[in-house]
């Protein structure tokens, strides 16, 4: 089947390979909002055409449900594949290609342009710019989402005005730019009535849009605002007082703090209960005349306690890498910055930025941003930072089965990031999922790590020969372990305890004299020192030194565990049968005496 579909695209290649374009896409500039038609006519090639979109494929043959706004038209059959835009948009602006896949052809690259004209300019305080007598006039002007960048030009009286200044800078898309133009009179080149315009075009708009103001020169109110008292407390009372000279006289006034009308204020004072807000939110009193308005900020001296102004983020970063934390607060009177690492209580940082450098693992944990203004009050706010580096895998090294059981063994993962792959490998097999004969592989993930586990089936003695490896990868590296898997014992412990004491039992029962009893504690005295001697089977725990060199190569990537059960279990049963057999001899040999 393979082979076939090889020989089809060999014989497509070589059906097609005197195809040519007839037309290709051509560059070209377009408007924003007009529609455009990129060519591409391959005469006698009926295959499939490709239109490539900054290398990237926008669907199979006339296929491009994936772009509404993107239609091939052209007849087909005679090899047209043009490629329709409707409504070009900014994101249309890029480069294309059309390809004709099995005759490995490519048209050239059409770079398509796309213009964005301006919006409408906006002059700063227009329509009508009032201004004391005397006093130069500053206007702005700003044409944004151009593309190119408008130019602007003010005129008065159909004449165009000199000496601007002109800035320009890209908005967010990084296509299309805004433009800010400052236009700078002094007081002998301006009259009240004037109308000065300002006028932006581009390419997409050669003839230009406009905004234009009225010069209106006069008296606007001259405002003081007072602050009493100037310093105090959070919490208590603060009066604002605004006063104004005006000409013509005071219509209205208007009070706002950090921009947001007061609406219950209208006269010329209020008194509020300030908070730390007013420390960097300033109050403001707007007062206006026929002519204007004029506006008064002043903040408060408010003292506060500390007030997370940047709260730092916990972090996660490669091994080796700097883990930079911002932390910064507000507080009034000044206050002072301590970093410490939680349970450590050593001072770090007193500055708003804790640089780690080179973090190592022992790095990670948690860390506190104090901050403490004098007599006033403290803050605290912790962070988290956690280190990337390989996989460490925890395992024992021999672990249990019982022969013609099913068996498990199992490796634990600790992984940041997480594991990308985890696979187990033994003889000639590697498995990272699912089921392969006898072996099932699955993977868990827990709050500590990741637990993966080998299962068999109808364990055979040749599973008992096989050395296991567990491997983990993620993108700072890997770890193996290396794993044997060992038959288990199944002695009945149990039942052979149980037979001794339930003998012991009888024989108590027919005990009828003193010299029966001293015997049957000194019986039970051996007992005892024999069911000892089987509870003295112990779990050894072997911590592995990961600096010491190891003793092979086999097991060179152990990690953490190796625990392992005395096989000395069968010997211990054996000598208590012993000890039982010993018993009852004793006891019949009294039993004869006494008789």
């Amino acid at each position: 089947c393979c082979t076939s579909n090889v020989s089809l695209g060999l014989w497509g290649a070589v059906s097609w390979q005197h195809a040519m374009f007839s037309q290709q896409p051509q560059d070209l500039v377009v408007v924003a909002g007009q529609p455009v038609t990129l060519p591409c006519s391959i005469p006698g090639y009926h295959g499939i055409v490709l239109w490539i979109k900054d290398g990237l494929a926008l669907g199979v043959g006339r296929d491009l449900s994936g772009y509404p706004r993107y239609t091939v038209i052209g007849d087909h059959g005679s090899g047209e594949h043009h490629l329709r835009i409707q409504r070009v948009e900014l994101m249309d602006d890029a480069v294309f290609e059309c390809q004709a896949v099995q005759a490995a052809m490519r048209s050239r690259p059409a770079r398509l342009t796309v213009l964005v004209p301006p919006d409408d300019p906006v002059i700063s305080g227009g329509p009508v710019v009032s201004l004391r007598a005397g006093d130069p006039l500053n206007l702005t002007c700003h044409a944004d989402n151009a593309k190119p960048a408008a130019s602007i030009i003010w005129m008065r009286n159909g004449e165009v005005l000199n000496g601007a200044m002109y800035s320009k800078a890209l908005v967010r898309d990084g296509r299309r730019e805004s433009t800010v133009s400052t236009l700078y009179l002094s007081p002998s080149n301006i009259e009240t009535g004037q109308q000065i315009i300002c006028k932006a075009s581009n390419k997409a708009v050669p003839t230009g849009k406009e905004a234009s103001v009225t010069i209106d020169i006069q008296h606007l109110p001259l405002v003081n605002l007072s602050v009493e008292p100037q310093a105090v407390l959070e919490g208590s009372l603060v009066r604002f007082q605004c006063s104004a000279k005006a000409n013509p006289p005071v219509t209205l006034y208007r009070w706002a703090k950090g921009g947001s009308i007061i609406k219950e204020v209208s006269g010329d004072t209020y008194e509020v209960i300030v908070d730390h807000s007013f420390f960097t939110e300033p109050v403001s009193c707007e007062v206006t005349n026929s002519l204007g308005s004029t506006n008064v900020s002043r903040n408060v001296d408010v003292y506060f306690g500390p007030r997370m102004a940047a709260e730092p983020q916990s972090l996660q970063v490669d091994l080796g890498s700097d883990a930079v934390f911002n932390c910064a607060w507000t507080g009034n009177p000044s206050l002072t910055i301590v970093w410490m690492k939680r349970g450590s209580g050593v001072v770090l940082s007193n500055e708003n930025l804790l640089t780690l450098k080179s973090v190592r693992q022992e790095d990670a944990g948690k860390y506190v941003c104090r901050a403490v203004v004098p007599r006033v009050g403290a803050g605290e706010k912790e962070v988290s930072l956690t280190v990337n580096g390989p996989p460490t895998i925890s395992s024992t090294q021999t672990q249990q089965a019982l022969h013609g059981e099913k068996g498990q063994i199992k490796c634990f993962i600790r992984s940041t990031p997480p594991p990308d792959r985890i696979a187990w490998s033994w003889k000639e097999t590697v498995l990272e999922s699912g089921t392969s004969g006898r072996y099932t592989v699955e993977t868990v993930n827990t709050e500590e790590g990741v637990i993966s586990t080998l299962t068999m089936s109808n364990i055979v003695p040749a599973d008992f020969q096989t050395i296991y490896n567990c491997t983990a990868w993620n993108s700072f590296g890997s770890d193996t372990e290396i794993i044997r898997l060992k038959e288990q014992e199944s002695l009945p412990v149990a039942v052979i305890i149980g037979i001794a004491v339930g003998a012991f039992v009888a024989l108590i029962v027919l005990m009828g004299t003193i010299g029966i009893c001293r015997m049957c504690r000194l019986l039970l005295t051996d007992l005892k020192g024999a069911v000892s001697a089987k509870n003295d089977i112990r779990v050894e725990i072997v911590h592995k030194d990961h600096n010491a060199a190891r003793e092979n190569e086999e097991h060179s990537s152990m990690k953490q565990l190796m625990v392992s059960v005395s096989v000395t279990q069968l010997e211990v049963l054996q000598e208590e049968e012993k000890e039982y057999q010993h018993i009852k001899v004793r006891l019949m040999n009294a039993d004869s005496t006494m008789a």
